[in-house]
C-alpha cells in the first residue's frame, strides 16, 4: 500500500472536489436504482394488474412504491397513471445522466490535476538530480516516465471513483431492491461472489508483473526513437538505415510480445466476469421458478421481470469492479516507475544554511580532488588561484581532466576532496543558484532550443527586451546573419538549432552569455569545431565577451590561448605546469610538446609568444 498512500498525498489537495464527485456519483447511482424500481408500477398499469392504492403503512417493496406514488396517481385512470410514472422515469433518467456527466467532468479535472502535479514534481526532481544520473540513464526512459507512466497513474482515480465507488453504490442499491423482491434469491447472488474474487486473484498478480515489464520495454523503445532521430545524419552518412531498421524492428517485436502477454491477462478479466454473470442469471431464473426454494410465495410477473432487469443491470457494475484490480495494477506499475525516479536523492538544489555568492577578489582551488561514482580519481590535489579580471587557460591532453576541473566551478559536481573558494568562502557554503548567476558558459557543443532566435538569446534572462537582445547579437557578430533569415529574431531555429551553421549557433550562444553579463566566463573549446572563417568571427565575438571579465578557457587549439595571462597544464588530473605561453614554451615540458605537435610545420616567428623565445 506504500505507493497507494503516496498517490493519496497528491489527491489530498483536491479532497473537496473528490467529495463532490463522490456525491454526484452517489446521486447518479440512486437515480439508477429509482429507474429500476419504477418499472414495477409502470408494468402494473401497462398490463392492468394494479390494485387499489392503500393508505396503510407499506410492508413490501411494491406497497412502498404504491404508497410513495399515491399523490402522483391518485384519481388517475390506468393510462394516465402509466403516463405519469413514465414521465417520472424519464425525469429520473435525465437527472441520472446529468449527475453522471458532472461526475465525469469532476473526475477528469481531478485526474488531469493529479497528472499535472505529478509530472511537474517529476520534472522538477529531474532538474535537480546529479548529472551522473543522466549519463547512466537513457533519455527515452525518462521521457516515457514523464509522458506515458504519469498519464497511466491517473487511472488510479478512474478506478477508485468510476470503477469502485460509483459501481459499488449501484450494486448496493440494486441488491437492496433485489432483497425486497426476494431475499433468498439475493443471498444466492451474494453467495456466488467469492468464487469470482478467487478466480481473479491469480490473474491480477500476473497482470501487474507483466504491466511493469511492458512499461520498461516501452521506455527502451522511446529511448531508441529519441537517440536515432538525433543521430539521423550519422545513420545516413554510414549507410546504417537497414541496420537501424532491423534493430528497431527487434525492439518493437519485444514490446509487442510484452503487450500481448499483458493483454492476455487483462482481457481475461471481462469475459471471466461476464461468463460468471451469465451463469448467475441462469441460476436465478432456474431457482426463481421453484416456489419451494424462494419461500413458497410466488413472485408476481412484474416482480420477476424487475428482478431479472435489476440482476442483469447489476452485472455491468460487477464487471467494472472486477476490472478494478486490473486497472489499478497497470496504474500502480507505472506509479512504481515514477516513484523510483522521485526516490533518487537530489544533489543539485539550494539547501538551508547556504548563503548567496559574492565575487570581488579571487577564485581559489585548494587541494581539489574528484572522482565519479565507482571510478578512479579524475582530479588529484589541484591547487591554483585566479584573481578577478584574469584570463586563465586550462590545457592538456585528452582525458587530463580539463572539463571536469571547470565543471566543479558552477557546482555541476562538488569536489570529493579539497575545496573551491570564492572570495575565501567554500562553494559548498554558497547557493548553487547564486554561484551560477555569476557565470556564463560557452561550450564546444552549442545547445539551442527549438524556439525563436530571440528566445534562445534571452534564455536565462527571460525579462530581456528586444533592444537588449539585439545589442547582444550585434556584440556577438550575429546581427548580420539574423537579419538575413526570413523572420529575423522571430525565426524558429528547429531542433538543436539545426537551421543554423556551427559558427552561427556559436555566436547565438555568445550573444546569450553577453546578455547575461556575467563577471565569470567559462569557454570550453568554443572554437575547436569551426572552419577558419567562422572561427575568426566567433573569436572576435569572444574577444568582445572577455573584456573586463574573469575568464577560464579550455582549448585543444593552443593558438587560441597564447595570449592568456596564465596557462595551467593538466596531465592525468594533476597540475604539471603553470605560466604564460613564453615561459612554458621555454621550459620544454608537456606544454611545449603539445604546442610543437600542433605547429611543427609553422614558422617559429609566426607563433607570437607573449615573451621572447630563445
Amino acid at each position: 500500500m506504500r505507493i497507494e498512500r503516496r498517490l493519496l498525498r497528491y489527491l489530498t489537495p483536491r479532497g473537496g472536489w473528490f467529495s463532490l464527485a463522490l456525491a454526484t456519483a452517489f446521486l447518479a447511482s440512486l437515480l439508477d436504482g429509482l429507474i429500476v424500481v419504477l418499472l414495477i408500477p409502470l408494468l402494473k398499469y401497462l398490463f392492468g394488474t394494479a390494485g387499489a392504492l392503500t393508505a396503510q403503512a407499506p410492508s413490501r417493496l411494491e406497497d412502498v412504491i404504491d404508497w410513495v406514488l399515491r399523490p402522483l396517481i391518485a384519481g388517475a385512470t390506468p393510462g394516465q397513471a402509466a403516463a405519469r410514472i413514465l414521465s417520472l422515469l424519464v425525469a429520473g433518467l435525465i437527472m441520472k445522466n446529468v449527475f453522471g456527466y458532472l461526475t465525469k467532468q469532476i473526475q477528469v479535472a481531478i485526474q488531469e490535476g493529479l497528472v499535472r502535479d505529478l509530472r511537474v514534481a517529476l520534472f522538477d526532481h529531474l532538474l535537480h538530480l546529479d548529472l551522473d544520473y543522466f549519463q547512466r540513464t537513457r533519455a527515452g526512459q525518462l521521457i516515457s516516465s514523464l509522458i506515458v507512466d504519469v498519464d497511466q497513474v491517473k487511472h488510479v482515480v478512474t478506478a477508485a471513483l468510476a470503477k469502485l465507488f460509483q459501481n459499488a453504490v449501484v450494486i448496493v442499491v440494486t441488491l437492496i431492491i433485489l432483497s425486497q423482491i426476494s431475499w433468498r434469491l439475493t443471498l444466492l447472488v451474494l453467495a456466488t461472489a467469492p468464487f469470482l474474487v478467487i478466480g481473479m486473484r491469480q490473474l491480477l498478480r500476473r497482470l501487474r508483473r507483466h504491466s511493469r515489464a511492458r512499461a520498461d520495454e516501452r521506455g527502451v523503445i522511446t529511448s531508441t526513437i529519441a537517440e536515432r532521430i538525433g543521430a539521423i545524419k550519422l545513420i545516413r552518412a554510414y549507410g546504417e538505415e537497414a541496420g537501424e531498421l532491423e534493430r528497431f524492428d527487434r525492439q518493437s517485436q519485444q514490446y509487442r510480445k510484452k503487450v500481448i502477454r499483458t493483454m492476455r491477462f487483462s482481457s481475461l478479466m471481462s469475459p471471466v466476469s461476464e461468463m460468471f454473470g451469465g451463469l448467475l442469471i441462469i441460476l436465478i431464473i432456474f431457482v426463481g421458478m421453484r416456489p419451494s426454494i424462494v419461500g413458497g410465495v410466488p413472485l408476481s410477473a412484474e416482480a420477476v421481470v424487475v428482478f431479472l432487469v435489476a440482476a442483469l443491470r447489476v452485472m455491468s457494475p460487477i464487471k467494472k469492479i472486477a476490472e478494478f484490480p486490473a486497472a489499478m495494477a497497470v496504474a500502480l506499475a507505472s506509479a512504481e516507475r515514477v516513484f523510483e525516479v522521485l526516490d533518487r536523492p537530489e544533489a543539485d538544489r539550494d539547501r538551508p544554511g547556504e548563503v548567496p555568492a559574492q565575487f570581488a577578489q579571487e577564485i581559489r582551488y585548494d587541494g581539489v580532488a574528484f572522482r565519479y561514482p565507482g571510478g578512479p580519481k579524475v582530479l588529484d590535489r589541484v591547487s591554483f588561484t585566479i584573481p578577478k579580471g584574469r584570463v586563465v587557460a586550462i590545457v592538456g591532453p585528452s582525458g587530463a581532466g580539463k572539463t571536469t576541473l571547470v565543471d566543479l566551478l558552477p557546482r555541476f559536481h562538488d569536489p570529493t576532496e579539497g575545496s573551491i573558494l570564492l572570495d575565501g568562502v567554500p562553494l559548498t557554503q554558497l547557493t548553487r543558484s547564486s554561484v551560477r548567476a555569476l557565470m556564463g558558459v560557452v561550450g564546444q557543443e552549442t545547445i539551442l532550443l527549438n524556439d525563436t532566435v530571440h528566445a534562445n538569446i534571452a534564455f536565462g534572462a527571460p525579462g530581456a527586451t528586444r533592444e537588449q537582445v539585439v545589442r547582444a547579437a550585434v556584440a556577438a557578430n550575429a546581427e548580420e546573419f539574423i537579419d538575413d533569415i526570413p523572420d529575423g529574431y522571430d525565426t524558429m531555429l528547429g531542433e538543436r538549432g539545426t537551421r543554423l551553421s556551427g559558427g552561427q549557433r556559436q555566436r547565438i550562444a555568445i550573444a546569450r552569455a553577453l546578455l547575461r553579463d556575467p563577471p565569470i566566463l567559462i569557454l570550453d573549446e568554443a572554437t575547436s569545431a569551426l572552419d577558419p572563417a567562422s572561427e575568426r568571427l566567433v573569436q572576435e565575438a569572444i574577444d568582445h565577451l572577455m573584456k573586463d571579465r574573469t575568464v577560464l578557457v579550455i582549448a585543444h587549439r593552443l593558438s587560441t590561448v597564447r595570449h592568456a595571462e596564465e596557462i595551467i597544464v593538466l596531465d592525468n588530473g594533476t597540475v604539471v605546469e603553470r605560466g604564460d605561453h613564453g615561459a612554458l614554451y621555454r621550459a620544454g615540458g608537456l606544454y611545449r610538446r603539445l604546442y610543437d605537435l600542433q605547429f611543427r610545420d609553422e614558422p617559429l616567428t609566426a607563433l607570437e609568444p607573449s615573451a621572447p623565445l630563445p
